[in-house]
């Protein structure tokens, strides 16, 4: 049973966010269409004009985001489902592109003799939990929304000169697009 719940919120975690992004591009999409009626005559246009609002509301949010973001964190908490949704999506979202990025450090992890696995330093030094000079290191998956941490010796770690979003690429497309440089 524990099984069952596992994979019904991994599913959830993945459908929800996306489903709600893509129903507010749509909304948005055809309010516009709508409301201003020259949008219809030219192709493409209620397209820019939602993607345009989008990134205003998020400057907004970003200039303006402690009060609205606090509210309607305060709301979320107290719903159990959608405070663990909304709370592991924000987390990661942060992780990314936050302020404090924890996939910043790009590496490469000896896990055998010759078989080195591209991933993100995500713990310098784990001596508060007992572990010291060892890091944790998340290693994503090839065409997919998850991945593994592992700990490691510091000696197992190759720093790579590649930024974080040419690595993701590489590693999420499987090795497809772009390279990777130690």
């Amino acid at each position: 049973m524990g099984n069952l719940l596992n994979n019904f919120l991994r599913g959830l975690l993945l459908l929800v966010p996306m489903a709600a992004a893509i129903y507010v591009v749509w909304y948005l999409y055809n309010f516009l269409d709508s409301l201003i009626p020259i949008v219809k005559n030219i192709p493409g246009l209620s397209f820019v004009l939602v993607v345009l609002l989008i990134t205003m509301v998020g400057s907004f949010a970003r200039r303006y985001n402690t009060g609205m973001i606090n509210w309607f964190e305060n709301i979320i908490k107290d719903i159990p489902l959608l405070n663990l949704v909304y709370s592991s999506i924000k987390d990661l979202m942060t992780s990314f592109m936050g302020e404090k990025k924890k996939f910043n450090k790009p590496v490469l992890v000896k896990v055998e003799s010759n078989l080195y696995k591209p991933g993100f330093v995500t713990s310098k030094d784990l001596k508060e939990i007992g572990l010291p000079g060892k890091v944790s290191v998340y290693l994503p998956h090839s065409y997919n929304f998850s991945g593994n941490v592992f700990i490691t010796e510091k000696k197992n770690i190759i720093p790579l000169t590649n930024s974080s979003s040419e690595v993701m690429k590489y590693i999420v497309s499987g090795g497809i697009s772009g390279s990777i440089k130690a």
